[in-house]
């Protein structure tokens, strides 16, 4: 059986080390190395002697290797991308926080080098399945908000994953401004960021991982539906099918719901 060779970055991270377990659980994936611009040459015990390098240049010259695994920052994360392309590396990159201006030039690197790549908001099959439904519900019910609940040590806000589910309703509903037109914020940001009028709020507290509610109001009803990763590992399934999935194709996909069978 030949092995998909991964190489991770960002190991230390929560989400990192998930994957760097997850690669080293599944038979059909061999973990080369990681890459970590704080620990590039030395060791880190939980990767069982598995070489550290500082940058992926370095990494990619060095050894042979399928798959770059991205759970950085979103300017490293792009840089290493890059890099991976022009290296004829696959990445699969889970860092958030992607302009769309940045994804079009990574989709136009991808398929001038005919080498795959996944940019995932989020990984968890629930919240893909959560968007899907979502976006469904829109035909039916145009008046919408996303409420989005997050650690307090995430960086953007709103979150990938509200984005991402908001670029979808907008696909499936006629844009309207919602609330009464004369309404008046006397606390700025009181009701929400805008997105083709719809409101996006995002709250960050202690104790919290990655969850996400879209409220749907009718007449007479509202609709809830909602997602919760009470665990890193919920982002797991998504990471291992992405690494799969990723070595078949020769363009850049934005979104794990692209790829779901």
């Amino acid at each position: 059986m030949k092995k998909i060779k991964v190489v991770v970055a960002g190991p230390r991270g929560r989400m990192g080390r998930e994957a760097v377990n997850m690669i080293l659980a599944v038979p059909n994936f061999q973990l080369v190395a990681a890459v970590d611009y704080k620990y590039g040459g030395q060791d880190l015990a939980f990767m069982s002697n598995i070489p550290v390098y500082e940058n992926c240049e370095r990494c990619f010259a060095d050894l042979s290797v399928d798959v770059l695994v991205d759970f950085t920052t979103p300017t490293v994360g792009k840089m290493n991308a890059e890099t991976a392309l022009k290296h004829k590396v696959h990445p699969v990159v889970g860092t958030t926080g992607f302009s769309s201006a940045a994804i079009d030039e990574l989709r136009d690197l991808a398929e001038a080098n005919q080498t795959g790549a996944i940019i995932a908001p989020n990984f968890a099959i629930g919240a893909i399945l959560m968007m899907e439904f979502a976006k469904t519900a829109a035909k039916y019910f145009p008046d919408v908000e996303i409420i989005e609940y997050h650690h307090d040590r995430k960086l953007d806000a709103p979150s990938g994953t509200a984005i991402k589910t908001a670029e979808l309703i907008a696909n499936e509903r006629q844009r309207k401004s919602q609330g009464d037109p004369d309404e008046k914020e006397f606390l700025a940001g009181a009701r929400g960021a805008d997105f083709d009028g719809m409101k996006i709020h995002s709250i960050r507290l202690p104790g919290l991982l990655a969850h996400q509610q879209v409220l749907f109001g009718g007449t007479g009803e509202t609709l809830s539906i909602r997602h919760d990763s009470l665990d890193h590992s919920s982002f797991m399934t998504g990471v291992q099918m992405a690494i799969d999935k990723v070595m078949k194709l020769d363009t850049l996909i934005y979104g794990l719901e692209n790829i779901l069978d």
